[in-house]
């Protein structure tokens, strides 16, 4: 997971590719219901296609492969040839080529005619394969909110709640949940200034405004949420932030 700024909403950008026009109009009508689909570009050939992936971002490319001039076969060749190279899913009436389509790092193989079901599953493929991509990236984390993917960066969580298996982070704008339990985000970014200070939250140092002691109860406020800091975890809190502020002063 990676992180910096606002969460940006993430629709997937696709090119539909098939030298049969009902065929790109089908496919392109089906993606477009799909609440995970953005901007759906549309080519002829795959000379057409491969202009198209230059020219614009491009998540995933669906594609025929018999088409005269490239075929998609050779138009994945050439795709799989750039720095960022999109996600492809066949689609075409020939069950034979799927080994050659599977060797070309295909997400999926759809037969014609595509079944909206199925077609589902590999959007699904997809958005899996682009938030395997963006996990890779330590300063980011991946969230799906309302069927869209959205990109938010580490450095805008404020602090993190824990909710049983799952953990809810707290950027200024908003909130998002997301299935990994409190204790492996506490690990995983111990080093990027996120310290434990109750068992239910996880702060970030760069986001406190103010630890608070009152009746002997120590408090922590990022933001406008102001965070119980438990007994357990006072001197370690304590600790961390005199440490900090040493560094901030050399």
């Amino acid at each position: 997971m990676s992180v910096p700024g606002k969460p940006v909403p993430r629709h997937l950008s696709v090119v539909v590719a098939d030298d049969e026009l009902p065929a790109v109009n089908e496919l392109a009508f089906l993606l477009g219901r799909d609440a995970r689909i953005g901007e759906i570009h549309r080519a002829s050939s795959g000379a057409q296609a491969l202009a198209l992936v230059r020219d614009h971002p491009v998540d995933a490319v669906f594609l025929d492969i018999h088409m005269p001039g490239m075929s998609g076969l050779e138009l994945a060749g050439a795709l799989g040839s750039g720095d960022r190279p999109p996600v492809l899913v066949f689609v075409t009436a020939d069950e034979e080529q799927a080994l050659a389509a599977f060797d070309l790092a295909a997400v999926d193989y759809l037969l014609k005619p595509v079944r909206p079901e199925r077609l589902a599953e590999s959007v699904r493929r997809i958005c899996d394969q682009a938030a395997e991509a963006a996990t890779g990236d330590d300063d980011v984390v991946t969230v799906v909110q309302g069927g869209t993917t959205r990109i938010i960066r580490r450095e805008d969580i404020r602090y993190v709640q824990a909710q049983g298996d799952y953990a809810r982070l707290h950027t200024q704008e908003a909130s998002y949940l997301i299935r990994v339990p409190l204790a492996e985000l506490e690990e995983q970014w111990a080093e990027a200034g996120f310290v434990r200070i109750h068992r239910s939250y996880l702060v970030s140092r760069a986001h406190i405004r103010q630890v608070r002691m009152v009746g002997g109860r120590a408090s922590i406020s990022v933001g406008a949420a102001e965070l119980p800091v438990s007994r357990r975890h006072l001197p370690r809190v304590r600790s961390t932030l005199s440490a900090s502020r040493v560094r901030s002063r050399t």
